[in-house]
């Protein structure tokens, strides 16, 4: 089998974000394993992207329109630097309704990234599901 990389349509800053976090996660992880609530991977990675110097913000609320008006608000994990969406779980799998959250919030912000990052497996490696618009 061989891997084929495509070609990013992102900017080098944003690649470089995408690197930073997914590293912040991995160090996460790698210190507090699987098993526990999607809100201490949240506030672990807040930690570790704050220790790093990088800008975020928790629970960010965006809201959701239809024709016009307000429909509800939704909150997303970690908006890092204003640019990158990170939806953190703690589940047996990523499921494309996951996917299809993130796909929401980068349309209500206007983000081009964002990743699905499920804690609960035995290497993070497997549980990282990037997403680009």
């Amino acid at each position: 089998m061989t891997l084929i990389r495509a070609t990013s349509t992102l900017s080098q800053d944003l690649e470089r974000l995408i690197a930073q976090t997914i590293g912040c996660c991995l160090a996460v992880h790698r210190e507090l394993g699987p098993g526990l609530n999607e809100s201490a991977y949240s506030r672990a990675c807040g930690i570790e992207l704050a220790f790093r110097g990088i800008q975020f913000e928790t629970e960010r609320s965006v809201v959701v329109r239809y024709r016009d008006s307000v429909v509800c608000q939704q909150r997303i994990d970690l908006f890092v630097d204003q640019a990158l969406v990170v939806e953190v779980k703690s589940v047996e799998r990523i499921h494309p309704v996951h996917v299809a959250q993130v796909v929401s919030y980068l349309r209500a912000t206007g983000a081009r990234a964002g990743l699905v990052v499920n804690f609960n497996v035995p290497m993070l490696k497997q549980g990282i599901r990037r997403v680009v618009l």
